[in-house]
């Protein structure tokens, strides 16, 4: 699979994995499906630093959109675009970081939840998490342990997720940027074996060199594109 290709994997797998991180983030402000608390100012402290929307969402969202327009250059664009893919990379990187790191805080402390008259976080520094036995501590919002929980765990692995492609896409973008696009190199190879006619390996232009007339050859975008007049 050459660099291109695996961009533009990389670019599609982002969308819905930074999809999911907006939504989970945005349904975290609504516990219980109930729009009073977050007026209230009811909301566990974790979802306020919008990890999910602005680092898992936007921070890798954008990037995943350069990363895909990269990959349909001519399999590799050129060797700046893969360049700079490995910036928007970063950006992902540390965007995807930024939403586990909430994510870790967001399980570790628990969920902001009323106990009695009291509003408080519970479960903060305590084995919540195997221990069910401490979920009824909370009266309301309705439910909200397994609400937290499963929110912010969906923000962990998908956080997780994006991590790793990120990171596989700097690598790719580095070997694209040393290498070269594949297309130049699979063109030169089908005019050579259509032809016969040395290519000089120091420019990045074909240079003929025989004088006999030849058949005008199509213009082609890929290798698979290239036949033998």
């Amino acid at each position: 699979m050459c660099t291109g290709r695996c961009s533009r994997f990389i670019a599609v797998a982002l969308y819905p994995l930074a999809l999911i991180s907006i939504i989970c983030n945005i349904v975290l402000f609504f516990p219980g499906g109930e729009t009073k608390y977050a007026k209230d100012g009811h909301i566990t402290e974790e979802v306020k630093y919008m990890g999910g929307l602005v680092g898992g969402g936007v921070m890798v969202l954008l990037p995943a959109l350069y990363i895909h327009m990269t990959g349909k250059q001519a399999c590799c664009g050129n060797r700046c675009g893969m360049l700079l893919s490995i910036l928007f990379a970063a950006v992902g990187v540390a965007g995807a970081l930024y939403s586990f790191a909430v994510a870790i805080l967001g399980l570790q402390n628990g969920p902001l939840c009323r106990v009695l008259l009291i509003w408080s976080t519970p479960f903060k520094d305590s084995s919540y998490l195997s221990d069910k036995t401490w979920w009824g501590t909370c009266t309301e919002p309705k439910d909200i342990v397994q609400f937290h929980i499963g929110l912010f765990s969906t923000l962990l692995a998908t956080s997780g997720l994006q991590i790793i492609l990120c990171a596989i896409q700097m690598i790719n973008g580095l070997f694209g940027c040393l290498c070269g696009s594949c297309i130049e190199k699979g063109v030169k190879a089908a005019l050579f074996a259509c032809h016969g006619h040395d290519l000089n390996p120091g420019l990045d232009t074909v240079h003929w060199i025989d004088h006999q007339p030849q058949t005008p050859t199509p213009k082609a975008t890929t290798e698979d594109d290239w036949q033998c007049p």
